[in-house]
This record gives C-alpha cells, structure tokens and sequence, in this order.
C-alpha cells in the first residue's frame, strides 16, 4: 500500500525570535519591491516560508507589520551610527565615523533603507513613526556639533544648532537615496563626499564664521 503523503505544509521548529526576524526580512524585501498598498501578507509569508496565519499571530496586521519592519529598520540604522561615533573622539572624527555607519547601513541594507524612507514618508500613519526617528537624529547630531562647540570654548543658541542638525539630516539623507539607488556606488566614498560637504560648512561654524545677505 502508497503511504499517503500530507498535502499540508510542515514548518520547522524555530524559536520564536528567530522566527519574528525571517517573517520581518521577509516583510522588508516584499514591502520595499511592492510598496505598502500592493505588497501582500500572501508573499510576505510565502517568501519567509511560513504559513499567513502564523504572521498575523507573530506580528500582527499588514500596518503592524510595517511598523514593526520600521523600528527594527530604524534601531539597526541608530545602533550602526551609535557604535561608530564613540563621545571621546575629536568632533570631525566622530562626524565622519557617524556617516561612515550610517551609509555603510543603506549600502548594506538597501531595501531596509527604501522601506524607512520611501515607503513610510509619504503615507500616514507611518510618516509620524518616520518623524520620530528622524527627530531622534537630529537630536544625536546637534548633541555631536554642541559637543565639538564646548570643547572649542564656544556656545550656539539650541534653535542654531537644531537648524544645522536638520540641514545635515537632510542633505544626508538625501544622499542615501542616490546611493540606494546606485548599487556599485561606494557607501564610504559617499560618507567622505558627505564630510567634506558637511565639515567644511560645519568647520566655519566652529569658527564663529557666518555669511550674511549683502545689504539692500
């Protein structure tokens, strides 16, 4: 007699953190080629190999998914830059470790990049998630220009200095998405042409230069 063979897929045994991190580098890829809206928790499952019950009993609904792919984006891009820029390192080092992680991140994880930013930009409610990393950026970056002022014996107003940390995250992050979108482009090449655009505007600062618009 033909043993009869199970029509019903089998799953192996994983512990449950493993198998949360498949299910999101599942969701990161299927999000980033789809997009939010077309991108379904069908292929999600299928390209992690699970069944799609077991993603909504992981991680819940297509937007939990999608947060959950943003804050792991997010923690991962904040560690890289963290764990470069060491306090004790003179200011323009530490800039440059800090770019130097934070492209090294999108080169390395360029659909994680395209879900961070160009999928949760332009939709609500994950733009709000999106500002609040983004906020917290700013934040390390005007502590690291605050940081290299004092240590020259000067002091910038907050609104100054939160206005070139928003500047710099800007330009930053818009050189990530031209590197995303350049595969053979060299992530620390990008970092250097990012610090000499940065360091020397940030370099003036330091100085107490300031341009000024000619009279009327």
């Amino acid at each position: 007699m033909l043993a009869r063979v199970s029509s019903t897929p089998t799953f192996k045994r994983l512990p449950r953190a493993v198998r949360e991190q498949q299910m999101l580098d599942a969701a990161v890829k299927v999000f980033s080629r789809r997009g939010f809206h077309a991108a379904s928790m069908d292929e999600i499952a299928e390209d992690a190999g699970i069944s799609k019950p077991m993603v909504y009993a992981y991680l819940g609904t297509k937007e939990e998914l999608f947060v959950a792919c943003l804050h792991r984006e997010g923690t991962r891009m904040m560690e890289a830059i963290a764990g470069a820029a060491a306090p004790d390192l003179p200011a323009d080092e530490r800039l440059w470790r800090g770019l130097r992680a934070f492209f090294g991140f999108v080169g390395a994880h360029r659909d994680g990049w395209a879900v961070l930013y160009r999928q949760a930009r332009g939709s609500q409610p994950f733009a709000a998630e999106l500002a609040t990393m983004r906020a917290r950026l700013v934040e390390v970056v005007a502590g690291m220009l605050d940081h290299a002022l004092r240590a020259d014996g000067r002091e910038v107003g907050e609104t100054d200095l939160e206005v070139v940390a928003y500047a710099l995250v800007g330009a930053t992050e818009s050189l990530a998405d031209w590197l995303a979108d350049h595969p053979d482009a060299d992530p620390e090449k990008t970092a250097t042409r990012m610090m000499n655009v940065a360091w020397l505007g940030a370099g003036q600062l330091l100085r107490g230069a300031t341009w000024r618009p000619p009279a009327a």
